[in-house]
């Protein structure tokens, strides 16, 4: 929201039609809001929970009016994956949200949590309802993300993928795609990659770079807007409280996101939030959440390792998030906030 301060004895000093004016200026802006962020969100779901805290984020969000979900795309080749997002957005309340699937992908596993799409209640009902079987029942994500770019404005599209690199290289090699990525998004937020930590004197090798290394080496060296990664050490300096998945969702006697930590690593245990991290920056970059680091290119090597170099003319597309000690501890409470925010209530 944008705002004006001016001073009552400013004010008074200007001329009774332009004091007016500049007071409807004021009334107006403040009560301008920001337009949603238009989202496209990319995921791996089932592979961890913390891409279900993302999701959860993104509803929480979206019933406030701070972003317009366009669409979900699942790298995970399992058709319960998409019948588990479908059961998410229909206990958010948005059950038409757009679902599109890899095929022939890189991860086939069932995963941990997404069996909870099938879990019925004693009389034999879904506790999760939703109306998509499986991914057999989906659209394939690249053409699904091509439709939904084809009809949004230029610069006005976020894509956050948090998954593996896929479908959106998938999605280069479209050159009509391409173009379109080229026009339509103004930002890419990724969760991949290490930049500032060191184990065992080697670089972290990253699980969503690991799993497709060449789809992500062509959509690092190709993609044609702005990116910002989000690395392995930020999602582990930011980990997800178990105390919330034990004391805070209990306002329902079913809730998504506490029986999917349980299935996937039960407390004690605090899992790290490398997708929530990337989501957080995407749509509320001027929070001051995070910091950036100088722009430049990150080359993914055929190990999986994701090496930054600063561009000298300061005109790199890629950057990576930074992240001090007091900045975790507010990146750590917002997404608490906004995962065990209630679903809205159905519409009447």
């Amino acid at each position: 929201m944008t705002q004006i301060f001016l001073s009552q004895a400013v004010i008074h000093s200007l001329k009774p039609m332009t004091r007016l004016l500049v007071s409807l200026l004021v009334c107006l802006l403040a009560q301008a809001k920001a337009s949603p962020v238009k989202l496209i969100f990319d995921t791996d779901m089932g592979n961890d929970v913390d891409d279900l805290m993302a999701l959860c984020m993104i509803h929480s969000l979206q019933k406030r009016g701070a972003c317009d979900l366009l669409a979900v795309t699942i790298t995970k080749d399992h058709p319960q994956a998409a019948a588990f997002v479908d059961a998410v957005n229909t206990f958010y309340g948005y059950p038409d949200t757009p679902i599109g699937v890899v095929r022939n992908g890189a991860g086939r596993e069932p995963g941990t949590f997404n069996l909870l799409a099938d879990e019925k209640n004693p009389d034999g009902s879904l506790r999760y309802p939703h109306d998509l079987k499986g991914g057999a029942d989906a659209p394939e994500a690249v053409g699904l993300i091509k439709e939904i770019l084809s009809g949004q404005p230029d610069a006005s599209v976020v894509i956050v993928q948090v998954g593996f690199f896929t479908n959106l290289a998938r999605l280069l090699d479209d050159p009509e795609a391409k173009a379109l990525a080229a026009r339509k998004v103004k930002l890419l937020s990724l969760m991949a990659g290490a930049f500032q930590t060191v184990r065992f004197d080697t670089r972290h090798l990253e699980y969503n770079v690991k799993l497709d290394v060449p789809a992500a080496q062509k959509l690092a060296r190709e993609w044609p807007t702005p990116v910002v990664w989000s690395g392995y050490e930020i999602g582990v300096a930011a980990a997800f409280p178990h105390v919330v998945i034990e004391q805070d969702l209990d306002y329902l006697p079913h809730h998504p996101l506490k029986e999917a930590y349980f299935l996937y690593s039960p407390p004690p245990h605090d899992r790290p939030t490398w997708d929530p991290t990337a989501l957080l920056y995407a749509l509320m970059p001027d929070r001051h959440y995070f910091d950036l680091s100088p722009p430049g290119t990150v080359t993914v090597e055929s190990d999986a390792a994701t090496l930054f170099r600063p561009s000298k003319d300061g005109q790199g597309r890629h950057r990576f998030l930074i992240m001090s000690t007091a900045q975790s501890t507010r990146v750590r409470e917002a997404i608490v906030q906004l995962c065990v925010e209630p679903p809205q209530a159905p519409k009447k």
